[in-house]
């Protein structure tokens, strides 16, 4: 594969993977990050700083924007729950500080 169809598939992968989490809202990012060690705002992120990489600014709330598919704000009221005192307790032993 040319680094230009490798480029294409890797953005496609990366838009179904949005896709796939814009499907899943239930999913909330404490579940992503007990199971998985990343969430939605991980991505934000790791986009932020591939973009910075490349010499394009973008901001926090933007990079969310994109993978929230919204502004964050928003999806938090509407999405978000409440993280339960088992889901914050796994999470903070898998992220002792």
């Amino acid at each position: 594969m040319d680094k230009q169809k490798q480029l294409e598939v890797e953005a496609a992968t990366f838009r179904r993977l949005l896709a796939h989490l814009d499907a899943h809202r239930e999913v909330q990012n404490i579940d992503l990050m007990n199971l998985a060690s990343f969430c939605r705002n991980c991505l934000s992120k790791w986009y932020r700083a591939e973009a910075k990489e490349k010499g394009i600014s973008i901001d926090y709330d933007a990079a969310r924007e994109i993978v929230y598919g919204m502004p964050y704000a928003e999806w938090k009221a509407k999405y978000q729950q409440e993280a339960s005192p088992e889901q914050l307790d796994q999470f903070k032993q898998q992220n002792p500080q």
